[in-house]
């Protein structure tokens, strides 16, 4: 049997993904957890990562307008029978996948990149890359021409 290790993940993977990733939300939103970590917190599920056997599911949490995810990766490390058990209700899979969670660093990683981007010397590079990609036309090389290409005629002819 082969490794799918290093493939992109399949069409159906990436269904079944985001078909958990709605179904957990839902019940999230619902509110049935008796964990205070979960109950009194609004979490973000930005991915579930599913194998390719649809037996194991990660989910990607972090809480919602940021901060720190490890206590929210906890809470759902706990809550991952009741989970799994809810979910069985809501999406109907031959076999429901066990839950994973990790804490997602994505929106960290973006939030750098972006303050990258924004730096001075950044700027400066992408600016001068620009004028060299493309020199600007002197004003003198256009002429002054209307629609019709009369250059300045002003008798309304």
């Amino acid at each position: 049997m082969t490794r799918r290790q290093g493939k992109p993940p399949t069409q159906r993977s990436l269904r079944v993904g985001e078909e958990i990733r709605h179904a957990l939300a839902r019940i999230l939103e619902r509110g049935d957890l008796r964990d205070p970590d979960l109950a009194n917190r609004t979490v973000t599920m930005t991915e579930v990562r599913v194998s390719p056997d649809l037996r194991s599911a990660t989910l990607f949490v972090t809480p919602f307008g940021g901060g720190d995810a490890a206590p929210v990766v906890a809470a759902v490390k706990r809550a991952r029978a009741f989970l799994r058990h809810e979910l069985a209700r809501e999406v109907n899979l031959r076999c429901v996948p066990e839950l994973w969670a990790e804490a997602d660093s994505s929106l960290d990683q973006a939030s750098r990149i972006d303050a990258l981007l924004r730096s001075p010397e950044v700027r400066r590079d992408l600016e001068g890359r620009e004028r060299d990609e493309h020199p600007e036309v002197a004003e003198t090389d256009i002429p002054d021409a209307d629609c019709d290409g009369q250059e300045g005629r002003d008798d309304g002819a």
